[in-house]
């Protein structure tokens, strides 16, 4: 099939599937899409916005070694990778530390998206770490890399049917949670809840889990949203309870809005779920969608208006502490 033959299949595939809940056919057509249109793109104005190294990046690196040990402190590592310290516990998010992302051809070369951005910190200079969180399969999340460089005797939370992909590197305290199910690691609870978006790890793999993940310590609580559209499954699923911090996704929405939050959707969740601060995360890092790269950041600060002081995080490499 010529090159042209094969555009024209690709956008002839339904438009609807990114406004509407897929069935197991639509999510696969919609992942090749995904991936044929992010190989097939052209470089456009936005690829060059990306390029200031400057906005929306710290100067300053975080350092862990000086951080407290009570309440809540947040480091925004990059994309939806976090360092945080919760009441002395230390946690790793959907760890992602490569250069690039995508599929390891015989492990010579990476298939994928490439990084504008650095990570904020190296693997090298990660504190021991008690926690590390996989909130489901998708690369940008579960990088096989950067878990190879990871000590393996750290417990690893992963969603259903996830834990595969962590065959052969030796990581030794696993445990899957699907909805509803919880675990307790380090004096964490740990809580999976529910969110709108897919499993799948390929376009031809199996359905899979995919979780937000509900932290709690103390009186102290987060809300590490993983990848998400707009539900109202969210909020409902945390039965009024109180909430420090919500870790929320703003990018990657155009077009696919039916799998992530728009900036002001996920403003509306946080005001739902009551929610103290809210930390935006999954924008900034790799180009996925058409949005410009600053503009989810750029609308949420608008969706805010007087409220956007409770915005926790702006930049990567950026440190936010809420005292105990």
């Amino acid at each position: 099939m010529s090159l042209a033959a094969m555009a024209a299949m690709m956008a002839g595939l339904s438009r609807t599937a990114w406004a509407q809940e897929p069935g197991k056919v639509a999510r696969t057509l919609r992942s090749l899409r995904i991936w044929w249109e992010t190989v097939t793109r052209e470089p456009d104005a936005g690829d060059e916005e990306a390029k200031d190294n400057e906005r929306f990046v710290s100067p300053a690196r975080p350092d862990p070694h000086a951080w407290s040990d009570g309440g809540i402190t947040v480091a925004w590592i990059g994309h939806s990778t976090f360092l945080i310290n919760l009441e002395g516990t230390t946690i790793l998010t959907d760890p992602v530390f490569s250069e690039k992302i995508g599929i390891s051809l015989l492990g010579l070369s990476t298939v994928g998206l490439r990084r504008f951005v650095p990570p904020a910190l190296t693997i090298p200079a990660l504190p021991p770490l008690d926690l590390i969180l996989l909130s489901h399969a998708h690369m940008d999340h579960y990088d096989i890399p950067s878990l190879r460089r990871l000590p393996r005797g750290v417990p690893v939370i992963l969603a259903r049917d996830n834990t595969e992909f962590l065959d052969g590197l030796g990581f030794t305290r696993t445990q899957e949670l699907d909805w509803g199910q919880t675990a307790e690691v380090a004096g964490v609870r740990i809580e999976a809840v529910p969110a709108k978006h897919w499993g799948r790890r390929y376009p031809w793999d199996r359905d899979r889990g995919y979780n937000g993940l509900l932290l709690t310590k103390h009186k102290r609580s987060i809300l590490f949203g993983g990848d998400t559209a707009y539900t109202e499954r969210l909020p409902a699923a945390m039965h009024g309870r109180p909430l420090d911090v919500a870790v929320l996704p703003i990018g990657g929405y155009n077009p696919y809005i039916a799998n992530h939050a728009s900036p002001e959707q996920a403003w509306d969740l946080w005001r739902e779920l009551r929610a103290r601060y809210l930390v935006p995360m999954h924008w900034r890092t790799f180009r996925m969608s058409h949005e410009r790269p600053f503009e989810p950041y750029e609308r949420l600060a608008s969706a805010g208006n007087g409220s956007a002081r409770r915005i926790a995080l702006h930049a990567i490499g950026e440190t936010w502490r809420l005292p105990g």
